[in-house]
């Protein structure tokens, strides 16, 4: 582990950095399932928001 010597001979540790790339774009089917799992949770959450104000005015 790298780590330096400063006064009085404290160690300081440093964590390894990690190897940075570029990223790269999303494809096509990626795009694709992005948007269908963007719509299935619109889908869920308006379901969500649905039952919990029905339930609520249940009585």
């Amino acid at each position: 582990m790298p780590y330096t010597n400063e006064e009085g001979g404290l160690l300081n540790n440093f964590a390894r950095e990690p190897k940075v790339y570029q990223a790269e774009p999303p494809t096509t089917g990626q795009k694709r399932t992005y948007i269908i799992l963007g719509i299935a949770a619109a889908i869920l959450v308006s379901g969500v928001v649905f039952v919990a104000f029905a339930v609520s005015n249940a009585s």
